[in-house]
């Protein structure tokens, strides 16, 4: 029997994110599992803010810093995102695809660039653990469905052919049956994990169509 078809969903913050796996169809996909993942090693000194712990130091040794805790930070966030998909596959599905929330701004200037202004260091921070959990699922050989935050709602009611008031009802319908948590970090990740689900299910079917074609 085939694996049912899977998607996750993440939404970063400073160490850690919060994840969503959903399976189903995509007019109403279901809740496999949500959890916290920590993506900052609590025992490296400066792991959740590198940046802002490198920002004095000379510029050698912030180097190393960043370094170290992105090397480890993305070491967690492979184990993280792989024993994810190993519970998802416990359960008869195959994740197909990964969604995570973007932030809007533009791109980094280099380390010692970065270290001079602190409003990138605040910045940098955000885009570490998005970068790192990217990696870890393009690692994994799994399509990465990237979604600026202040677009979801906009991009889902589109792509999903739901109204936001739809999509937004339908969140809030989900967190009463799951109970807490259930705050902004859940439903974000859900959306995500929703959209990369009907791209995910859209190359599929676009596949098919073509080897059929190609007979």
């Amino acid at each position: 029997m085939a694996a049912k078809a899977a998607a996750i969903g993440c939404r970063a913050h400073s160490g850690w994110a919060a994840l969503v796996i959903v399976a189903g169809g995509v007019d109403a996909p279901k809740i496999l599992d949500r959890r916290r993942i920590v993506i900052a090693d609590p025992k490296l000194p400066g792991s959740k803010q590198p940046y802002h712990a490198a920002e004095k130091l000379p510029f050698p040794q912030a180097e190393r810093l960043v370094t170290r805790c992105t090397e480890r930070s993305r070491a967690l966030a492979r184990q993280e995102l792989r024993a994810a998909v190993e519970l998802a596959r416990s359960g008869g599905h195959e994740v197909a695809s990964c969604g995570i929330l973007l932030a809007s701004g533009r791109p980094l200037p280099d380390l010692a660039a970065t270290l001079a202004s602190h409003a990138l260091i605040h910045t940098a921070e955000g885009e570490l653990y998005r970068n790192v959990i990217a990696d870890a699922i393009r690692e994994m050989n799994l399509p990465v469905t990237g979604v600026k935050e202040r677009e979801l709602l906009a991009r889902a009611s589109a792509e999903l052919r739901k109204s936001e008031t739809e999509l937004q009802s339908y969140l809030l319908q989900i967190g009463r049956q799951l109970g807490p948590p259930w705050t902004q970090d859940e439903k974000y990740a859900t959306l995500a994990a929703w959209l990369a689900l009907a791209s995910a299910k859209a190359a599929r079917s676009a596949r098919s169509t073509s080897r059929h074609a190609g007979k």
